[in-house]
């Protein structure tokens, strides 16, 4: 990938980690006003906004190193937002449609930057 094709994907892909945070704000609203909604909803707030803030971070990396460890960290955050997701519709919060569009958004972001991830660990 030329460096002007790195350069437009990372602003890309910057600009989706923050529609995700933005989208999963908007579907925080929604849940209903129960003790476990807020609980894990709360839950979901924080591993989707660490996605977007260390993607970011990731982009302002002063070494491979520190953005390996940042993407990580947006692997980490991903995953775990897809967790919370799951619960809630396994444990019948919302139905399942109304999380169909933010479990794959979440599950397409784990796949891309774990593909990253081991381009720049070299394996």
């Amino acid at each position: 990938m030329a460096d002007i094709e790195k350069i437009e994907f990372g602003e890309m892909f910057k600009n989706r980690t923050k529609k995700f945070v933005v989208d999963n704000i908007k579907f925080y609203r929604t849940l209903p006003k129960t003790e476990e909604a807020k609980i894990i909803g709360r839950q979901l707030l924080r591993s989707s906004s660490s996605v977007g803030a260390n993607y970011r971070a990731a982009c302002r990396a002063r070494s491979k190193a520190e953005f390996h460890s940042k993407l990580s960290t947006v692997v980490e955050e991903a995953d775990e937002s897809a967790f919370w997701m799951e619960v809630l519709v396994d444990a019948e919060v919302v139905p399942k449609s109304e999380l169909t569009y933010l479990l794959d958004e979440a599950n397409q972001i784990l796949k891309i930057t774990s593909a990253s991830r081991k381009t720049v660990s070299g394996k």
